[in-house]
């Protein structure tokens, strides 16, 4: 027999939606509690789940009602849902605490008869006194109340995002969206979402555990706020290098940090900061051990620790959370910290004045420093021979790989201090600054900046002077390359299920007649990368080439297995 469902301070059931049920009154309690809470639609007073008949309709009616009935708008604060309880099909609305209380009935106004508050298990009518009091302490501050610096905004990615999830924004989208402030100017929350604006969230790379040495700062933003999101999710998912290590039986790989819970992290860092009182964005930043993402603002008033993990709703900017889920960018109220909290304790949170900081530190580190002398040559080689040195950017890596193959020489051929009296690309076996420079698409300086950290690490070695000068890579590099690379072969040389090789296969499944350009852009390696890769997979059997280099196509002869 199904355990009994029980109401609490927080839970309420109702039986059906029909006309003498005061949703709104329910609704209402809820937002003016500061924990919020839940009403069930189809469990009847003893907690039997009893059904809906008209799930559908109910929904909407009920999302009707609340927008068009309760003041001050509460969108973006509740989640209407369906769920299963011992199989029976029930209502869930979710609504979390408010920041404009008090919140009352659209009819009766700032009453008795139209503000209420959850009292133990039921919804009772507010004082005169406790509707002052609150009105008084009222966040009047919220991005729908503030002008849009700029006037003429376009919102072309607003409505990409909709279309792609089904939903036109129709020409009355601004009201709907609160886009608007009361004297019906754009607001805050317009020029956020808009297509050009001035925010900028950055992502800043260090060389250590510190902020002394900066590698890298990418910019995402002055777009949609939607937008800007995506591209730093994006970036981060690059930046989450999976470390190999290969054992007696299996390879085993380790991300730095768990995907899905980063993803929580940062959609939770952009939607709840606090633009009104800082005009800051969130801050992103990645260390040799760990990554750093600092929101600004403090934990709502009201609002404890406890609640903060407990996983109690209260939207700061309910205007930009209310779009960020019709999107599906944000799946239900009050879920994220469930599934943060499945892969990481309360720890990584840091609660401050004017910030709340998450720190995740990497899955593959011992939280150590990393030093050229120590642990600069921690590196694991897979099966395709490339180096995975964990510490390194994929850039990094690449660049490495195009010395190693430039000079083409072993460490046992290397002098002491080498000739560098030579042509273009390769000097007596060591590669110009230049030919690297050609390799890639991006700025002499990034790649200088780049060849002067592999320096300072101990990766590679300058051979002569300035002008005349050239890159080799590290003697110590080389021999324990060689060495780990034999052993990997011997334990798993068949192992051809690499990220890379993935790519590949997946990339000619696509498009059969796909370019070695091509394919070396879809897997972020250089054109020579791509061109050993396809000779290793050539080899093994496992595509093959039909016909000429132009005009031509590819085939996988072999079908890999992924589960191995």
């Amino acid at each position: 027999m199904p355990e009994k469902l029980t109401e609490t301070n927080r839970i309420e059931f109702k039986q059906e939606l029909n006309d003498s049920l005061d949703l709104e009154k329910e609704i209402i309690a809820f937002l003016n509690y500061r924990e919020g809470g839940i009403l069930y639609i189809g469990i009847d007073k003893n907690g039997v789940p009893v059904g809906v008949k008209d799930i559908d309709g109910d929904m909407l009616k009920i999302k009707d009602r609340i927008r068009k009935n309760i003041l001050p708008s509460p969108m973006g604060l509740f989640d209407v849902l369906m769920e299963r309880i011992d199989g029976v099909p029930v209502i869930k609305i979710f609504v979390a605490s408010g920041s404009e209380k008090p919140y009352y009935k659209t009819k009766y106004g700032l009453s008795e008869k139209g503000c209420f508050i959850r009292v133990g298990t039921a919804a009772e009518p507010m004082t005169t006194a406790m509707i002052e009091d609150l009105y008084a302490h009222r966040v009047r501050n919220s991005l729908r109340s503030i002008r849009s610096p700029r006037k003429n905004l376009t919102f072309r990615q607003l409505h990409i995002y909709y279309e792609s999830k089904g939903l036109a924004l129709n020409e009355h989208f601004l009201e709907n969206l609160d886009l608007l402030t009361d004297n019906g100017d754009l607001n805050y929350v317009a020029y956020l979402l808009a297509d050009e604006n001035s925010m900028s969230i950055k992502v800043a790379k260090y060389s250590g555990t510190d902020r002394v040495v900066l590698i890298a700062n990418y910019e995402y933003g002055f777009c949609s706020l939607l937008k800007a999101t995506d591209q730093v999710l994006d970036k981060l998912k690059v930046e989450n290098n999976v470390s190999s290590k290969i054992t007696y039986k299996r390879r085993i790989d380790t991300p730095l940090w768990d995907e899905r819970a980063m993803r929580e992290i940062v959609i939770n860092a952009i939607v709840h900061n606090d633009f009104y009182t800082n005009e800051v964005p969130p801050k992103f930043e990645i260390f040799s051990d760990r990554i750093e993402i600092t929101s600004a603002g403090r934990l709502p008033i009201g609002m404890s620790e406890d609640d903060f993990f407990s996983g109690i709703s209260a939207p700061r900017n309910k205007e930009l959370m209310r779009v960020f889920r019709d999107v599906d960018m944000v799946e239900s109220l009050g879920s994220g910290m469930k599934r943060i909290q499945k892969v990481y304790s309360k720890d990584i949170f840091t609660f401050m004045n004017n910030f709340i900081r998450t720190t995740i530190y990497f899955k593959s580190q011992n939280h150590s420093t990393i030093t050229t002398n120590e642990k600069a040559f921690d590196a694991e080689v897979g099966s395709d021979g490339n180096v995975n040195f964990l510490q390194l950017t994929d850039r990094q890596k690449n660049i490495i790989s195009i010395i190693k193959e430039g000079s083409q020489i072993t460490a046992k051929n290397y002098p002491e201090n080498g000739n560098v009296n030579g042509s273009n690309g390769n000097v007596n076996g060591n590669v110009t600054t230049q030919y690297i420079v050609s390799k890639f698409n991006f700025s002499e300086r990034t790649i200088f900046r780049e060849l002067a950290e592999l320096k300072q690490l101990g990766y590679i070695i300058r051979i002569g002077s300035g002008k005349n000068g050239a890159w080799r890579v590290s003697e110590k590099s080389i021999v324990e390359n060689r060495e780990t690379t034999q052993k990997t072969t011997q334990e798993n040389g068949s192992d051809t299920t690499q990220k890379t090789t993935q790519k590949i296969i997946d990339s000619i499944k696509q498009d059969a007649f796909i370019s070695r350009q091509k394919l070396a852009e879809n897997c972020g390696i250089t054109p020579d990368g791509i061109k050993w890769q396809l000779k290793q997979l050539q080899e093994k059997n496992i595509i093959r080439r039909v016909g000429p280099d132009k005009g031509g196509y590819w085939e996988i002869v072999l079908k890999l297995d992924n589960n191995k």
